[in-house]
């Protein structure tokens, strides 16, 4: 067969996947009626899962199980849009890292609205501004984001989702050779986690710590003779050429960011329970507290302490779990933890990132 029939068969197949798509639409429209009818939320986590689950299973190839996910990810995005305009508010302006987890998760067709600071996030989606909202809880080199803990004691928003992005640090300059950048702008984590590199590569260069790495890629585009270490998104969004790319020290580096919304995730089979509690100041207590998740098995994923601001050495735990907080071992388990804490709080239960 020749090259113009193989792109004539291709053709015909998408215009059927088009007809497809369609008729997927006005049927995701129609779904969008029963949701207004019934006060139903317009984003279900763990249907959306479920969706994305078996259509991975069901996947005779050669498409890659990513490419099945990010193909119909655009598609449900899109279908949420039909169903009624969704919004998702991210911390830091477009082009960081927030912004592109939150892309990944709710695909081009959603309106997003960035904020300056963690705490903006939940207030938005507080005040049903938006629908969700995306923030960082944790990065697997430079550990917890302690504002995004501070705001998770205050708030009453739950954790309906995670996503985790692998970090790739970008060195973007309008300087044609490394030897012509005299200033690096970044944010202070990808400077500390690209140290190595611009030691090696750009030892006499100064860094300059910016509040986000969309704005270091705005100052290094004044700047002839500056870079910004960003990401590949940053990159197309400021119009900022590609120096090096992948310039960060350790090459297994991922953050974990949290959705949070008003509405409770149901479960799915595969999921993740946080929780905060504060305990007594008593020798053992800690030790108490989570015998009940050895006793039956349940695995901890993250614990992570924090200062609760009310009083000198007064501590909040922060406990992530396997499990949802509807199945019967998980709700014994927490029951048990109640009786032990001054205080106990379930974030939320939601499906765990692929």
């Amino acid at each position: 067969m020749g090259l113009d029939e193989w792109r004539a068969r291709i053709d015909e197949i998408d215009r059927q996947l088009l007809r497809l798509l369609s008729q997927r639409a006005e049927l995701s429209l129609g779904i969008g009626r029963a949701k207004r009818l019934a006060h139903a939320p317009v984003f279900v986590p763990e249907r959306e899962r479920a969706l994305l689950d078996e259509l991975v299973r069901l996947n005779p190839g050669p498409l890659s199980a990513d490419a099945v996910r990010a193909i119909w990810s655009e598609i449900l995005s899109a279908s949420r849009r039909l169903q009624q305009p969704f919004r998702v508010t991210h911390f830091g302006p477009p082009a960081t890292f927030t912004h592109q987890a939150a892309v990944r998760q709710f695909g081009a067709s959603a309106e997003y609205l960035p904020t300056r600071v963690i705490s903006e996030v939940f207030t938005l989606v507080e005040r049903a501004d938006a629908d969700v909202g995306v923030v960082p809880i944790e990065n697997s080199t430079e550990g917890a984001v302690n504002h995004t803990l501070d705001c998770l004691v205050d708030s009453d928003l739950l954790v309906c989702g995670e996503i985790r992005l692998e970090i790739h640090h970008y060195l973007l300059s309008r300087a044609g050779e490394l030897g012509e950048v005299k200033r690096v702008y970044s944010h202070p984590q990808p400077l500390g986690q690209c140290r190595e590199w611009l030691d090696r590569h750009l030892p006499h260069a100064e860094t300059v710590e910016t509040t986000t790495t969309a704005a270091a890629a705005e100052r290094a585009l004044e700047e002839t003779t500056s870079a910004a270490i960003a990401s590949e998104l940053a990159s197309r969004v400021y119009g900022l050429p590609v120096l090096r790319e992948r310039i960060e020290d350790s090459a297994h580096n991922v953050t974990r960011f949290l959705v949070m919304g008003r509405q409770p995730a149901g479960p799915t089979g595969r999921d993740k329970t946080s929780v905060l509690f504060t305990i007594r100041d008593e020798v053992g207590t800690l030790h108490r507290i989570l015998e009940p998740f050895a006793t039956a098995r349940l695995n901890l994923t993250r614990i992570e302490s924090r200062p609760t601001r009310r009083r000198p050495w007064e501590y909040v735990f922060f406990v992530d779990f396997d499990g949802h907080q509807q199945d019967p071992v998980v709700r014994g388990v927490l029951a048990a933890v109640r009786e032990r804490c001054l205080y106990v709080k379930v974030l939320g239960s939601y499906p765990v990132a692929p």
